[in-house]
């Protein structure tokens, strides 16, 4: 038994040392993907409308961003040129365009959990100076423009800075009026988050 035992030590010590011997060193040259850009925001849908308006609020208005319940507005509005809106859902902002021109920036407030402001692409549909609610009750929405059928519109209200809606995208007063005044029916809107 004690030649057993003694090959049986020998035989891993055989090992051990074969473990113990590093394989020779390789070099792996791969593509490493590019640092990610540590203001990147990351967002669940965009096609890029939503970062560049960012962008383009802080080279027009000076603003990296806005406190709830504040805007930014153009001293002059170009007469010429199709409006079009850009809603951010992820950074709580909207922004106004006329052509290429950003005119307004506002913080908002969009769907609280457990309802939806959606993503994508919409058209306004309606716009009343004055509107109420038919489905929380009665709630005015002062400067409502409807984007679908549902009932999600832009409007004036409590605008806290963060998701509190049951899915319209509320504005600062005096913003929801100036938008309003830009805006016609078949404006384009975006909403990215």
């Amino acid at each position: 038994m004690r030649t057993t035992g003694k090959s049986l030590i020998a035989a891993v010590a055989v090992m051990l040392a074969a473990c113990q011997v590093a394989p020779p060193a390789t070099r792996v040259v791969a593509n490493a993907p590019a640092p990610k850009d540590p203001n990147e925001v990351p967002y669940h849908w965009t096609v890029g409308n939503a970062p560049q308006a960012h962008k383009d609020m802080v080279v027009e208005f000076g603003k990296p961003g806005l406190k709830p319940g504040e805007y930014v507005w153009a001293a002059a509005v170009p007469k010429e040129g199709e409006p079009r809106v850009v809603v951010d859902l992820l950074t709580q902002m909207t922004y106004v365009y006329r052509g290429d021109k950003l005119v307004g920036a506002a913080s908002m407030s969009s769907a609280k959990t457990g309802h939806i402001t959606p993503y994508g692409y919409w058209t306004i549909l309606e716009k009343r100076p004055f509107y109420r609610s038919k489905k929380y009750d009665n709630a005015p929405m002062p400067f409502m423009q409807r984007i679908d059928d549902y009932g999600i519109a832009f409007h004036g209200g409590v605008n806290p800075g963060y998701p509190a809606s049951h899915g319209c995208m509320r504005l600062p007063m005096k913003f929801a009026e100036k938008m309003y005044g830009v805006t016609k029916i078949g404006t384009k809107v975006v909403i990215e988050g």
